[in-house]
């Protein structure tokens, strides 16, 4: 750590760990909830669980890409964060406003919070991934202008490079687009036109540019790579991702009301957001085998390789596989999209998350490069377990969802949705299990910060 105030990023990276732990768990009930429908009811219903799963998601990785930005941002800049104060004051109104909404999703009904927030003055709640309460989303707007502001004075009084600036960009981006989740209109066509422009060219538009700053940060810090080498695979990557990810919207318009036109926009260039995702994947890859030094943190790398592999499966392969739209109209809302969701989110945004915090937490706890051999072999474990139970996780979801089409939709005598679900009752066991492998992994993530801390550390090779 060069700079006193990206200490500010410890509180960030252990909240969205801590955020993460909750998302898992949540997850794991309703995994059980698929094949045990009473489980947990009605302390914890379905909708709840899934509500606190994917909204813990959406929270602790904004609360790792703040803590990424307070992080990078002084040290790409070569100067101190212009207001640590407001970073620490924002981490606690944020962390505070996070777990008062999911303490009001655990313990009050969804009509008595909306009425407890006064959710009429400005009707937001009920939509998918935007349940928050309004002044929860107001919350959220404050922190990130602040974050906006923050970085933004930073990069203005230091060092310009175009990590820092495309970073700047994402989270502008994240900021404008989630502006759309106060417009709710009554036509339910126009509202999830709209609601896209949230969901979409978030995780397919501006956060992939927050990942694409993050990993070359990341590959900087550990290849020793020119700059400016890395710097030009990154505008190449960019420009691809803002190509394909912003028209590729089109492939959510495909059956809500739209216009067919949609059907060839969607289709063609959803079918090419594949390519930056590969071309990110060779990137990786070849910055590695060119390094010019052999830094000592070595489950960072392993990290940051990863992503670049499953980010390209996830959201690439497993994206392209139903993107079309004449095999959209079969799989459309099946366990197929589960299947890309989940493995496309972890190869992306947990895993750039992960190899951010692997990196930047042994400098923020005072070593010197990273953490000891014992602790690294522990990450790496955890590395392993987690990302190979995600792979069989999408692989028996996309195993459903196959038989879960075919069934209900293609065959010439087509199953209700509830007999379906029993048909393919194997598939969400088995998932389950893959799910607490999955949670073994996560629970040695967090060992590994605890074990071997008074072993001596090796020195960074120049």
């Amino acid at each position: 750590m060069k700079y006193k105030s990206q200490s500010v990023a410890k509180l960030y990276f252990i909240a969205a760990i801590a955020l993460f732990v909750a998302q898992i768990l949540f997850g794991l009930i309703m995994g059980l909830q698929y094949v045990m429908g009473d489980f947990l009811f009605p302390a914890i219903p379905f909708n709840v669980a899934r509500m606190v799963h994917t909204n813990a998601l959406i929270i602790w990785l904004l609360m790792a890409f703040m803590g990424a930005a307070y992080y990078l941002v002084p040290e790409e800049a070569e100067t101190e964060l212009f207001a640590p104060w407001l970073a620490t004051l924002t981490f606690w109104i944020f962390l505070i406003a996070a777990g008062a909404t999911v303490a009001g999703y655990l313990l009050l009904s969804y009509s008595e919070l909306a009425k407890l927030t006064m959710n009429e003055l400005l009707p937001t709640m009920g939509r998918e991934f935007l349940e928050q309460p309004t002044i929860t989303k107001l919350g959220i707007v404050v922190v990130v202008l602040s974050l906006l502001f923050n970085i933004g004075m930073t990069i203005l009084k230091g060092r310009k490079t175009s990590i820092n600036l495309i970073l700047l960009l994402g989270l502008t981006g994240l900021a404008v687009f989630f502006l759309f989740s106060f417009y709710n209109p009554v036509n339910v066509v126009r509202d999830k036109y709209y609601w896209w422009w949230v969901v979409h060219l978030w995780v397919e538009g501006v956060w992939e540019l927050i990942l694409g700053a993050m990993l070359a940060f990341v590959l900087i810090k550990v290849t020793g790579v020119d700059r400016e080498v890395i710097e030009k695979w990154l505008y190449i990557v960019i420009a691809m991702v803002l190509i394909t990810g912003l028209i590729g919207t089109g492939h959510h318009y495909f059956w809500i009301g739209t216009p067919d036109y949609w059907l060839w926009w969607g289709s063609i260039f959803s079918a090419m957001e594949p390519i930056p995702f590969f071309m990110m994947t060779v990137f990786a890859f070849n910055m590695v085998n060119k390094r010019r030094r052999e830094h000592p943190n070595k489950v960072a790398t392993l990290w940051a390789l990863g992503t670049a592999v499953m980010a390209f499966l996830g959201a690439g392969v497993w994206g392209f596989l139903h993107t079309l739209s004449p095999v959209n109209y079969y799989t459309h809302g099946t366990q197929i999209t589960a299947a890309h969701g989940h493995m496309a989110f972890y190869g992306a945004y947990v895993m750039i998350s992960l190899t951010m915090i692997s990196y930047a937490m042994p400098l923020l706890r005072g070593r010197n490069a990273a953490n000891p051999g014992k602790s690294q072999v522990l990450e790496m474990w955890s590395f392993w377990l987690m990302t190979v139970s995600m792979v069989f996780i999408t692989l028996f979801l996309t195993g459903a969802g196959i038989l879960q089409s075919y069934l209900q939709r293609i065959s010439e005598n087509p199953m209700p949705f509830m007999v379906v679900q029993d048909q393919i009752s194997l598939f969400y066991w088995l998932r389950e299990i893959a799910g607490l492998v999955f949670l073994i992994g996560l629970v040695l993530y967090v060992a590994s910060f605890f074990v071997g801390q008074n072993e001596p550390e090796a020195a960074v090779a120049d």
